[in-house]
């Protein structure tokens, strides 16, 4: 890599205004593409249909902007290969856990995962601060697995092992896109090359696994594959910005509030009952994000 290509350093940079309020606004999008994908379908075509609408997005856009620089190249296809691990581990932990369990542990135990990376492979210490939000987030996302029922105790060793697992493809593919879009000279190319092969990965497995007709799933998930596939792009591309700006582990913590915006959305739209446990876990989530701008 020339000097010219390495990616800035973000050691200590906080996120400014504008990297806070998009990736929160990535966070709510993020908590309204999971209210959204609601299609009938087993979890595997529901991911599918996600992957492949984004993907088909992506592509629509292409002709629009320039290509990545050719050092971003393997990272556009690492970064692809760690998104459809994450959706595979994601699927096998749900076969074996309650979702209101499985989600929230796999989510709150990659930023400090991130925060170790982003230590090791970019030479992105964070400030005491910045480490104390990193870890109210990160405790208020796992805390979110009790949600008031059975706790971790009761959860079964295999769906423990697949979140954690989940975790860590989270971790891996969040340090291979703050690299890649770092060096790509363009965030939002790398984002669309990214989708796009992701996509390309996810159906290849999909017509391994259950043949030439995978793709027929499309025809029956379209209708809400397409408003959760735009969200879906959208919250992560403004992710991959984000990590342009700032330290990979303080844009991978705050993106995890999508959590709570799903809570919330549980609790006042859905009349879901919240419980101490619950609300524990938004708070220490509220105080991560506010000691994130002290």
């Amino acid at each position: 890599m020339t000097e010219s290509e390495r990616p800035a350093a973000h050691q200590g940079k906080p996120l400014d205004t504008v990297a806070f309020a998009a990736v929160l606004a990535a966070a709510l999008m993020h908590a309204g593409w999971n209210a959204v994908v609601r299609v009938g379908l087993d979890r595997f075509s529901s991911i599918l249909v996600l992957s492949m609408t984004q993907s088909g997005l992506a592509l629509l856009l292409l002709p629009f902007f320039s290509l990545p620089a050719a050092a971003a190249w393997p990272w556009v296809a690492g970064s692809a290969l760690l998104h459809t691990g994450y959706k595979l581990f994601l699927i096998r932990a749900y076969q074996h856990g309650d979702l209101s369990q499985v989600y929230p542990l796999a989510r709150g135990a990659a930023p400090p995962l991130v925060a170790l990376g982003g230590i090791v492979l970019l030479n992105e210490a964070l400030p005491p601060a910045g480490a104390m939000a990193v870890a109210l987030i990160a405790g208020g996302v796992a805390l979110m697995a009790f949600r008031g029922g059975p706790g971790l105790a009761r959860l079964p060793g295999p769906a423990l092992a697949y979140a954690l697992g989940t975790a860590g493809f989270v971790a891996g593919y969040s340090l291979a896109d703050a690299q890649g879009a770092r060096i790509a000279g363009s965030a939002t190319s790398f984002a669309l090359w990214m989708f796009v092969a992701d996509g390309l990965v996810m159906l290849t497995y999909a017509m391994a696994t259950r043949g030439l007709r995978a793709p027929a799933v499309l025809f029956q998930g379209w209708r809400t594959g397409l408003p959760a596939g735009a969200l879906s792009l959208g919250s992560y591309w403004i992710v991959l910005w984000a990590f342009t700006r700032a330290p990979v582990a303080l844009v991978t913590a705050l993106r995890e509030t999508s959590v709570l915006f799903a809570m919330l959305i549980g609790v006042f739209l859905l009349k879901e009952p919240a419980g101490r446990w619950r609300w524990a876990a938004a708070i220490a989530i509220v105080c991560g994000v506010i000691v994130m701008r002290l």
